[in-house]
């Protein structure tokens, strides 16, 4: 899988967008930070004041006068600083090119957000394994933040799902790292989206507003017995049916999420590797508790190699969140896809056909 700074994507009606944008703004920037606006017609500035960047939005956003924001960003996870962009799009935008509503992406470069290198221990033979696993324990927290402070920075449930993606496109969310549902009654948009995304080849950025009812007629007006085709890893997992999205709309919606928490259970493989992992972010707790030039001895070791990124492909674990808004998030590794933890609980619930 390519690697990318990661994107994420929400959707809002566009009555309340600029008022999503605002409180995802409020939400990101960290205090005091330079703001530069630019609009899509020319309109900008550069500023410290929030208020000041959101007067010249509201005063220009229309039509395909779309606003650009870039500005810096401390996560709370990591405890990192970086650049993001903050990108809200008109509808007469969105029916041009599906680029957002509204878009956020953190990092300049790749490396920006995703670890490079690590430090571990001098000595002993070098655990690729463990090694994926910390460099996913050093991002896993940040995606799920900003996708959050971006979706529901407040309790206002303007936006009712989002995603995320290292794709540069908002796909099916089977196919994301990470969806956020605003409502867990609604859980089950991520596979009618998905559907209506792969077999009807239309934009989820286009009908990610749309209500479960139309969703459930756009699948159901499909023939009997269509599929659409996924990437897994066993001929069970590689399509979905028609009549398995079907099935899981008719799921009462705790049921489904119940077979959701039970299926985002780390395989054997990722437990096998967990303790070394552990290993090595106790060593660089000391190392950055320790005074500059002393601590343990150590190494920087690369974690961009293929045996590195094909692991976290393969095993990353999955997380399931009930937020105390009522919302879920669905989220692994940015380098993994949801649909092996949607498969497993299809499964589960006899569902797969």
């Amino acid at each position: 899988m390519s690697q990318s700074e990661p994107w994420f994507y929400a959707w809002c009606d566009e009555s309340g967008r600029l008022d999503a944008f605002a409180a995802a703004l409020s939400a990101l920037v960290d205090p005091g930070a330079l703001l530069s606006l630019m609009m899509s017609h020319q309109e900008g500035c550069e500023t410290r004041s929030v208020d000041e960047v959101l007067a010249m939005i509201r005063d220009h956003f229309g039509e395909t006068n779309n606003a650009h924001l870039g500005s810096g960003v401390r996560l709370r996870d990591s405890e990192r600083t970086m650049m993001f962009e903050l990108k809200c799009y008109t509808d007469e935008s969105e029916r041009l090119h599906p680029w957002g509503p509204l878009r956020l992406t953190a990092g300049e470069r790749t490396w920006d957000f995703f670890p490079y290198e690590i430090l571990v221990g001098s000595y002993g033979p070098r655990f690729v394994e463990a090694e994926a696993a910390v460099a996913c324990h050093m991002v896993q927290g940040d995606i799920e933040e900003l996708l959050l402070r971006l979706c529901a920075p407040d309790a206002s449930g303007r936006v009712p799902t989002g995603a995320c993606t290292i794709n540069q496109e908002w796909r099916a969310p089977v196919e994301m790292c990470a969806t956020y549902n605003a409502s867990a009654a609604e859980l089950a948009r991520d596979l009618a989206l998905s559907w209506v995304s792969l077999h009807d080849k239309e934009s989820v950025s286009r009908t990610a507003g749309m209500s479960l009812e139309a969703l459930r007629a756009r699948v159901d007006a499909a023939p009997r017995g269509t599929r659409v085709p996924m990437k897994g890893m066993s001929e069970l997992t590689r399509s979905l049916s028609r009549e398995a999205v079907l099935k899981a709309l008719a799921t009462p919606p705790a049921t489904l999420l119940e077979a959701l928490e039970a299926a985002a259970v780390p395989d054997d493989v990722w437990r096998a590797a967990e303790p070394k992992a552990h290993e090595i972010m106790d060593l660089l707790r000391q190392i950055g508790e320790a005074p500059e030039g002393e601590g343990p001895p150590a190494f920087r070791a690369d974690v961009t190699t293929r045996g590195h990124t094909r692991f976290l492909e393969e095993h990353a674990p999955f997380r399931v969140r009930r937020l105390p808004n009522g919302g879920v998030v669905l989220a692994t590794h940015p380098f993994r896809t949801l649909w092996p933890l949607w498969s497993d609980a299809l499964f589960v619930l006899g569902l797969m056909s």
